[in-house]
């Protein structure tokens, strides 16, 4: 596997932060790739998206890592651990804001498998 192919991806359930006391779970994949080493990216069901259209939003490695640890981020991502075993994924785009609730466990999974020998 050469380092402009390799390529990390986690499929994980995520739940949407809405007012509706019954939160919604979504699959959503987690994708890295050696070719951009300090980006991830989420990607979000088509479904979801008034288009029919997969929802991709990139950003910084660094930002999630951080992100677990403490709040962290300015811009249109923002992360910030809830409680001990969950994460917040907070998305700002001109449409609006979404919320969104992770299971920190999968989030440290798929960070620890960015950083194995054979992906980059």
């Amino acid at each position: 596997m050469s380092a402009t192919t390799a390529a990390v991806e986690e499929r994980v359930r995520a739940r949407v932060i809405t007012d509706d006391p019954l939160y919604r779970a979504i699959p959503v994949a987690l994708r890295f790739t050696a070719a951009e080493p300090l980006a991830v990216r989420i990607v979000f069901p088509a479904g979801l998206s008034p288009e029919g259209t997969e929802n991709e939003w990139v950003f910084p490695r660094a930002l999630l890592e951080a992100g677990l640890q403490a709040p962290s981020g300015s811009g249109d991502v923002r992360v910030w651990p809830c409680g001990r075993v969950q994460a917040v994924v907070e998305f700002h785009s001109p449409e609006g804001v979404a919320v969104v609730q992770f299971d920190i466990a999968a989030l440290r999974r798929f960070l620890r498998r960015t950083y194995d020998p054979l992906t980059h």
